[in-house]
């Protein structure tokens, strides 16, 4: 099955960026996206099956923040579930590049609905991004009164 065969919908994003090097160094050699179309201005990525697009911004992005489980989460924040498996093989590969995590990878909810490995880190533009796994795929989208 391609991605295009997928039952599930691809997202598209676009994210503002400040340097479209700085950009395609961390998307294409860091997070090894494969890099699709591209002008003078912007970038397509392919994000597993997703399109992200990097965009010329120089003022960059606007970020707030909320408290989770004890830790400060940057919003708006965007990203991939992986398995545990992925998830631990790139922060090895985020740490042997030197990348340094806003939430450093821990596994959050221990014990409780929704458990689940996550990390956040800032793209060179200052995007945040987060990138989870969970062991139960069934608790993706788990409550208190569903488990």
């Amino acid at each position: 099955m391609t991605v295009l065969d997928s039952p599930i919908p691809r997202f598209h994003l676009a994210v503002p960026v400040d340097d479209l090097g700085a950009a395609r160094t961390f998307y294409g050699t860091v997070l090894r996206l494969e890099q699709g179309r591209s002008a003078e201005s912007w970038v397509d990525w392919n994000l597993h099956g997703h399109q992200l697009v990097t965009h010329l911004a120089p003022s960059g992005p606007a970020r707030a923040h909320n408290p989770v489980d004890g830790h400060d989460v940057p919003v708006p924040h965007f990203g991939l579930l992986l398995s545990v498996a992925e998830f631990h093989r790139l922060a090895e590969r985020l740490r042997a590049n030197h990348v340094e995590f806003v939430i450093e990878p821990y596994l959050r909810f221990a014990g409780l609905p929704g458990e689940q490995w996550t990390m956040f880190l800032l793209d060179p533009a200052g995007n945040a991004l987060e990138f989870k796994a969970f062991a139960d795929d069934s608790q993706v989208f788990a409550t208190e009164e569903n488990n």
